[in-house]
């Protein structure tokens, strides 16, 4: 046996047994992989954050419309609200939001830590209400609250592994990720999974009707979102897989989600 067969075997080892031996569970009780803490996903996603916004603001990016900053900022600010009360522990993060002004770009996102972001892109193409805004950004926390990106950095992580082991298999130059930062940029990217999806659409709904928004908005939303498909889906899709019965299974969500809206609009 080669030296280089010895180190991709102990490598290969030593990835699957972190695999078998990093597992959590979310909040609806799926066992996630988890080779990063969500403690060093906060952290790096800070970093991650500090240099996406950079940049944006480099190429002069940042929105300074004040209407639609405000708009976004009581929306997010109540969800966060709510977000604080199904996850206290949340109430400890650096909660914030900016828009990003790409007409291009119909996307958002939540990092963990709570730092978010939504781009005018899905303003301007998807024309949403306030409710159907608050279903994009509810869904958004729900995969912070629910761990997601620290299970993505994960799988980001555990793949560059991999790519890093077939490297030394075959003699050639291994491709390693720079750092955590890097990974909790690439959580973002990923598309999640058709399960983590469902936990971010039960949850996010939940969310946003606590905080007083209609639940059917999230039908409406997501019929919006299906008339920009095509040829070259928004990025927002490609990132949010949706499988032909996710229309029906939010539908179903509304009854049960409509007592807590209506709590929340009782004076």
């Amino acid at each position: 046996m080669t030296c280089r067969t010895r180190s991709f075997r102990a490598l290969a080892l030593t990835t699957l047994l972190a695999a078998l031996l990093a597992c959590a569970t979310s909040p609806t009780g799926r066992k996630q992989l988890m080779l990063v803490s969500e403690d060093m996903a906060i952290s790096a996603s800070k970093e991650a954050y500090a240099a996406e916004i950079g940049k944006f603001q480099q190429e002069g990016k940042i929105s300074t419309d004040k209407a639609l900053n405000d708009r976004v900022q009581r929306i997010t600010r109540r969800l966060v609200e709510q977000a604080k009360v199904m996850r206290p522990s949340s109430s400890d993060w650096e909660w914030s939001v900016v828009v990003i002004d790409d007409p291009e770009v119909v996307n958002a996102w939540c990092m963990a830590g709570g730092r978010m972001a939504i781009y005018t892109g899905l303003i301007q193409k998807i024309k949403p209400s306030d409710d159907e805004i608050a279903q994009i950004m509810g869904h958004e926390i729900a995969h912070a609250l629910s761990n997601h990106t620290a299970e993505q950095m994960s799988i980001a992580l555990a793949t560059q592994v991999g790519v890093m082991a077939a490297g030394v298999a075959a003699d050639k130059p291994a491709i390693a990720m720079t750092g955590t930062a890097m990974a909790a940029a690439l959580a973002i990217q990923l598309p999640n999974s058709r399960t983590a999806e469902t936990e971010a659409d039960r949850i996010g709904i939940e969310l946003a009707a606590k905080a007083g928004f209609h639940p059917k908005a999230a039908v409406t939303l997501w019929e919006k979102m299906g008339q920009l498909g095509g040829s070259r889906p928004p990025e927002f899709l490609s990132t949010h897989p949706d499988p032909a019965n996710r229309l029906q299974r939010l539908a179903g969500l509304v009854p049960e989600m409509m007592p807590y809206y209506q709590q929340a609009n009782t004076p």
